[in-house]
């Protein structure tokens, strides 16, 4: 087939069909398996149990040593990179400086372990022998996380305790090797293989759970309540307690949503967003992949964020900007959750999809007053407007969006490029290809990496899959060189 490469949309229509590897390490219906056991103690603000971890090598490599994600030293004294933004730290750590940080007590199943990484966010547990591919260890790891009181997804808040890598996990696994996520205050530096969990927590009685998967059992310990929850397939393991959530739930096929909120007066309205959103990406981008979707009233500073199962919203949303958040963060369940990408590297392949994936859901239901025209519309604004003002500013401007979150010199830029330029270029897109043709390569692309973890050129192989050579465009567009 004929490649042409696409600098300014020109709207020609190439069909064919190309099909061959995508170099991504192969996938596997074996996973990682993990068996959690922790207690959460008020009074010491911290989780402390175990971790039994199962590690199915999927790799073609052997390896030496296991690697393990510390997302909590982050909030350690002393650490290099924060999770919170500089203008953001009066708001996030409402009772005053504070801190928190994993400590490592044990780990068997290796000759030894060491904590490391660009910033102690790396736990390292050598092997006795090589781990050939697709054979299987047990590390079984003793550890407490005590929480910084902190606005964060990871901490103790004005209104909630949140648990967002709360414990150890395998960093995910690539051709070139373990993958460590460097913590960054724009963006959400996570990118996992997916797994199964199993999750036993105990917790003082007052204490309600918010949490993604499935609650097998519940019982009472005296003064404590126990929880055995199973999540199949996720990315990660997120949860959330409060003396004041409400839950409120409904389902949409299979799929149960529920909404934990703080005396939300538009709970309802809140669950029933939720639940159109869930059934109608299921019907244009394939069926939602896990039994439930929890959405988390919390007081972050962020306006929102998601995990695998899991949207956490913040207390203050309202409006447009509650519609929008719940919009793009249940998208990302599709992009994110199902779909793995690095969100490190390339954080418009999450961002982008659920943000034109909002866009769609806010054309077919002229209820909530927004058209397509009118994201796609605000966005090349807002995109135009940033390269201007960096190009004054700077005397430059980087408009790649294949790039690390470290690379971003704040917020807005981090938002211009992983959402606003990527709505731009998947609306210049469907004026070429049609709309229909768009959606058939969104599916394909859901279909073939679900579970799995793509990439860029992933994306660009499904849209050749379905008979669209654009990957000359898509390229121009994350080199920084496409024209609008």
């Amino acid at each position: 087939m004929k490649r042409i490469g696409w600098i300014v949309l020109s709207g020609i229509l190439f069909l064919g069909f190309v099909f061959g590897g995508t170099g991504c390490v192969k996938q596997s219906k074996e996973r990682t398996v993990y068996e959690v056991a922790v207690e959460y103690k008020p009074l010491d603000n911290a989780l402390t149990g175990t971790v039994k971890v199962d590690f199915f090598n999927h790799s073609e490599q052997e390896l030496d040593c296991l690697q393990l994600q510390l997302y909590p030293n982050a909030y350690r004294k002393g650490a290099v990179y924060s999770q919170i933004g500089y203008d953001a730290m009066t708001e996030a750590y409402h009772a005053g400086e504070s801190y928190g940080e994993i400590s490592i007590s044990s780990v068997l199943g290796c000759t030894g372990f060491t904590v490391g990484g660009e910033d102690k966010n790396v736990l390292y547990a050598h092997l006795e022998k090589p781990l050939a591919p697709e054979e299987r260890i047990t590390l079984d790891i003793g550890f407490s996380t005590r929480l910084a009181d902190v606005n964060a997804p990871l901490g103790r808040t004005k209104t909630t305790v949140n648990f967002a890598g709360a414990f150890p996990t395998v960093c995910a696994l690539t051709e070139e090797g373990f993958y460590e996520c460097v913590p960054s205050d724009v963006g959400q530096a996570i990118f996992a293989d997916c797994a199964d969990y199993s999750v036993r927590l105990t917790l003082p009685k007052e204490y309600r759970l918010a949490c993604a998967g499935e609650i097998i059992e519940e019982k009472s310990l005296e003064s404590k309540k126990q929880y055995t929850v199973s999540a199949i397939g996720v990315r990660d393991f997120t949860f959330s307690l409060s003396t004041s959530y409400t839950p409120l739930q409904g389902y949409t096929g299979k799929t149960e949503v529920a909404y934990y909120h703080i005396n939300d007066e538009k709970a309802d309205e809140v669950l029933a967003l939720a639940m159109q959103a869930v059934q109608y990406y299921s019907s244009i981008f394939g069926e939602y992949p896990y039994k439930r979707l929890a959405l988390l009233q919390t007081s972050i500073v962020q306006k929102a964020v998601d995990y695998a199962g899991i949207c956490m919203l913040s207390k203050g949303l309202d409006g447009d900007d509650m519609v929008w958040s719940i919009l793009t963060k249940t998208a990302a369940q599709w992009w994110y959750a199902a779909v793995g990408a690095n969100r490190v590297e390339n954080a418009w392949l999450v961002d982008g999809l659920s943000a034109y994936a909002a866009a769609l859901f806010l054309e077919a239901h002229p209820k909530y007053e927004r058209s397509k025209k009118e994201v796609v519309d605000d966005a090349r604004r807002e995109y135009d407007g940033y390269r201007e003002s960096y190009r004054k500013a700077l005397g430059w401007v980087d408009t790649r969006m294949n790039r690390p979150l470290s690379t971003f010199l704040n917020g807005y830029e981090y938002r211009c490029i992983s959402e606003r330029k990527a709505v731009v270029m998947l609306s210049e897109l469907e004026k070429a290809v049609g709309g229909k043709r768009l959606l058939a390569s969104l599916r394909k692309y859901y279909a073939e990496n679900l579970y799995g973890s793509a990439t860029p050129a992933h994306l660009a192989g499904a849209f050749e899959r379905t008979g669209l050579n654009v990957a000359g465009f898509l390229e121009s567009y994350w080199a920084g060189k496409g024209t609008f």
